[in-house]
């Protein structure tokens, strides 16, 4: 029997850029730095690819890139900010994931993520399809490679949005154990409700094809976030440790938290996790590993079903961002939420209504809209005039002037990006030009 550990970190932040000046203004609840992206930067970001690890004495006795040890998904948004604005955090986050490939066998540690953090069970199929082809595309970009994994905002999930991550070649995503409806052997009849977190299961999807889940240990995930386990990484790596159990089979522990854990929430919780994964190799307690690697070394012996429309954020799964669903952060009697349900509704009649247009108008005789769509991240990634210019030749021939500014700005120009609101799921079509895509 082997044991191995993973530590996942999903780091995100939503766009803070004004849409019109493309720069993000200064924000006073950040001080003293310009904004927030600046400050969980210099908390988090860049710290964890140069973390310290201190002996006994207090001295510093190594330096690490935690992400190369760790598995983690960065938002494609976030890293387009970074790229820009802080390039040294940014190739550590890069080069990170080549050495990961090193220690893992050739897997790479780094897992893409949708591209703008949308609550996936209130999307459509369509822009499920963009928001994932997207996400893969950024991902490839930036890495050199194929993703396996794919990180679902919230863990927000359905069974079309399998489907999508499926058919798009992705091996596995991570979601909370409180999203598995049951389990059974492969094959077999024994099943069981609930999850064992400590092993891969496969899901077997209605089209016939299947992807690999990995449920996260909650208890061990919550620790980190809210007991402040991040306070001793020696306490850290035996708590994580003590997640295992004498069976004989290979078993992996594997935690699931907001990155920013380590180091924003937690001050020099980098360090916490840097001492940690050292303890658990050194101590040989356990194998530190990625989600990738022990796929490969063990695959499924179960298969799984899962709840849909259940997410890792809210015991009502994913009603947080559409209805009135009971969770009271207000902490008053009176405080309620049931403006969700009519913007939502408002919102998704918007979006339909504005897909008619887009179809109807779009001077495109090869191509779908949405095919065109899905393409248009070539445009994102790169913004140069031949890069445009090309785009616009491929899918639709000699335009004049004015065709070629309605086709470039209402038709692409406001994929939106959803902010941690009830707006979340909803892509509307045209509107205001948004970062990254203006002309």
């Amino acid at each position: 029997m082997s044991r191995y550990i993973c530590v996942h970190g999903h780091f995100y932040q939503p766009p803070r850029e004004n849409a019109w000046l493309e720069k993000i203004e200064y924000q006073d609840s950040a001080s003293p730095y310009h904004d927030w992206n600046e400050r969980i930067t210099r908390e988090c970001y860049a710290p964890n690819g140069v973390s310290r690890i201190l002996n006994e004495d207090h001295k510093i006795v190594d330096i690490v890139n935690n992400y190369a040890k760790m598995s983690f998904n960065f938002g494609p948004t976030l890293l387009s900010w970074m790229e820009v604005n802080r390039p040294k955090t940014y190739q550590s986050i890069i080069d990170a994931d080549l050495k990961s490939m090193q220690y893992f066998d050739g897997h790479g540690s780094a897992m893409a993520q949708v591209y703008n953090h949308i609550i996936m069970p209130l999307a459509n199929r369509r822009d499920k399809e963009t928001q994932v082809i997207w996400g893969l595309k950024d991902f490839e970009r930036r890495f050199k490679r194929k993703a396996e994994g794919m990180w679902l905002a919230e863990t927000a999930v359905d069974t079309e949005t399998l489907e999508v991550l499926a058919e798009q070649g992705l091996k596995f995503t991570v979601l909370a154990p409180r999203q598995a409806k049951a389990f059974n052997a492969i094959g077999g009849n024994d099943r069981q409700e609930g999850i064992d977190p400590r092993q891969p299961y496969l899901c077997n999807l209605p089209s016939g094809k299947t992807i690999n889940l990995f449920f996260y240990d909650g208890k061990r995930s919550e620790a980190v976030a809210f007991k402040g386990l991040l306070k001793d990484g020696r306490e850290f790596a035996n708590y994580l440790a003590g997640g295992f159990d004498d069976r004989s089979d290979n078993q992996l522990l594997h935690i699931a938290t907001d990155g920013e854990s380590y180091g924003h929430h937690h001050r020099y919780g980098d360090m916490a996790l840097a001492f940690c994964l050292r303890h658990i190799e050194d101590s040989k307690v356990a194998k530190v590993t990625n989600y990738s690697q022990y796929l490969s070394i063990n695959p499924p012996r179960h298969e799984a079903e899962i709840h849909d429309n259940s997410s890792w954020s809210c015991v009502h799964g994913v009603e947080r961002w559409r209805s009135d669903c009971g969770c009271n952060s207000g902490g008053r009697p009176d405080w309620n939420q049931e403006w969700r349900r009519p913007l939502r509704e408002s919102l998704d009649w918007l979006r339909d209504r504005l897909a008619e247009v887009f179809e109807k108008e779009l001077p495109s005789k090869d191509k779908s809209p949405w095919q065109l769509r899905n393409e248009y991240i070539e445009v994102i990634m790169n913004r140069s005039q031949e890069n445009v210019e090309h785009f616009l030749k491929t899918n639709f021939g000699k335009l004049e002037g004015a065709v070629q500014t309605k086709v470039m700005r209402p038709a692409f120009g406001s994929y939106a990006y959803p902010h941690r609101n009830a707006l979340r799921g909803v892509v509307p079509f045209c509107g205001k030009p948004r970062r990254h895509q203006r002309f």
